[in-house]
């Protein structure tokens, strides 16, 4: 009975982080650049039931053998183990500002993904899809929140006044003249990645991503102008809410009937008459 708890519980709290991470997908739907999360559910790990007991020999009354014999697995609850973004390329979206730039994966190995190189207030090296770029009062290209967009020498990138040009490569210009690329930087593994409160992305120890612009075997196209929106299919995240919500429902009831089955055992079946 006490089991049943467990189980149901266990439950309703993976169902309720299942249903904050589709929450912050929708919320997030409109931002640029934005990786929806994926979630997995798991099992915990089963358990082998056993009965144990003893049994006489045959012409030997008072000699009793231990013996255990199996009953099978029962499962003891599930978890929400872990969320994933997916790093699957959004649609891309027309602005007609000069500071807009989209990241467009054109060959790209699976399970790689490319990203933007920023540097944030206290030095870190972090990483986005976000190219909704701004511009500084010193003149330095930013990330919305402020951080510097890096050249291939993870210096900041100073383009002056909004009249810049971006070449697909990602090659800047200032009046004709060269005054930078965007290091554009490449995770072989994304599962790696962290991704901060801000979404920024980071990797373990903050070690530096290796450089998309000399790799042979990567190919990519920068948009100036156009801004990459976010790969969250809104129909399908509804669909995974509502699933999501009747199966915590459905826990919900099973704990209720447990909780009632239990007063009955204790407050009826136990009363002395």
């Amino acid at each position: 009975m006490l089991r049943g708890f467990y189980t149901a519980a266990s439950g309703m709290i993976s169902q309720q982080r299942k249903t904050d991470m589709l929450t912050n997908n929708m919320a997030n739907a409109n931002t640029p650049g934005y990786k929806a999360e994926q979630g997995s559910l798991r099992a915990f790990p089963e358990m082998l039931l056993q009965q144990l007991g003893t049994s006489s020999i045959p012409g030997q009354e008072l000699k009793e053998l231990p013996y255990a014999k199996t009953i099978g697995t029962i499962n003891t609850g599930v978890y929400l183990q872990e969320t994933i973004p997916n790093f699957t390329q959004g649609y891309l979206r027309e602005t007609g500002l000069h500071t807009d730039l989209a990241l467009l994966d054109v060959a790209v190995p699976n399970n790689e993904g490319l990203f933007f190189t920023v540097q944030s207030a206290n030095g870190d090296t972090l990483y986005t899809r976000n190219g909704n770029f701004t511009i500084d009062g010193q003149g330095y290209l930013t990330t919305s929140s402020g951080h510097y967009v890096l050249d291939e020498n993870n210096a900041p990138i100073q383009v002056g006044s909004g009249q810049f040009t971006v070449n697909s490569d990602g090659t800047v210009l200032e009046n004709n003249e060269i005054v930078g690329r965007i290091n554009i930087a490449y995770a072989t593994d994304t599962n790696t990645l962290i991704k901060d409160e801000t979404g920024m992305l980071r990797t373990e120890n903050n070690q530096a991503l290796p450089s998309a612009n000399t790799n042979q075997g990567i190919i990519f196209k920068i948009e100036q102008g156009f801004i990459e929106g976010s790969n969250v299919d809104t129909t399908q995240t509804m669909t995974d809410l509502m699933t999501s919500y009747r199966a915590f429902e459905a826990n919900q009831k099973i704990l209720q009937a447990y909780d009632k089955s239990m007063d009955k055992a204790v407050n009826e079946i136990g009363r002395l008459r």
